[in-house]
């Protein structure tokens, strides 16, 4: 036996019915993954087609307030501007009102008969030396008080 014949005998051989199901059954697979994103690609377009109906709708809100905002911003102003025309009508009457009604007070003394209510004057404020009359100290040879002098 040679060495070649040994070789070639150890090799598997690889029958063309084992490639035709290993291609049948790749085929199966992959027409399986086909069907499946084409599914997922119908719900993703369905899904973009509900996401653009409400963005539509949302718009058609957005322009609905809008136009109800500026209706509003027209109604403030009108009132606002009635509301200063008024004031200018009813400024004359409120004042000859206040007048008539004003509440006059003669001014106000404080009561200082009680202890707790006496009037209190500002604290004055001095050195030691000066509360005591006492002045600075000078440096001497000696002392003629007879109070420092030393006893003998």
């Amino acid at each position: 036996m040679s060495l070649i014949s040994a070789i070639s005998r150890s090799k598997p051989k690889h029958r063309a019915a084992d490639a035709v199901a290993q291609l049948r059954d790749e085929n199966r697979r992959l027409l399986t993954q086909l069907f499946g994103d084409r599914d997922h690609i119908a719900i993703q377009e369905q899904q973009l087609a509900d996401v653009r109906a409400k963005q539509a709708e949302a718009e058609q809100v957005v322009v609905c307030l809008a136009a109800d905002l500026d209706e509003r911003t027209e109604q403030r102003d009108q009132a606002l501007a009635d509301l200063a025309a008024a004031r200018a009508q009813l400024a004359p009457y409120l004042a000859a009102d206040a007048n008539a009604n004003a509440v006059t007070v003669p001014p106000a003394e404080r009561d200082t008969s009680r202890f707790e209510d006496q009037a209190t004057e500002p604290i004055k404020v001095t050195t030691l030396r000066e509360a005591l009359g006492i002045g600075p100290v000078l440096a001497t040879q000696g002392s003629a008080d007879p109070a420092h002098l030393p006893a003998a």
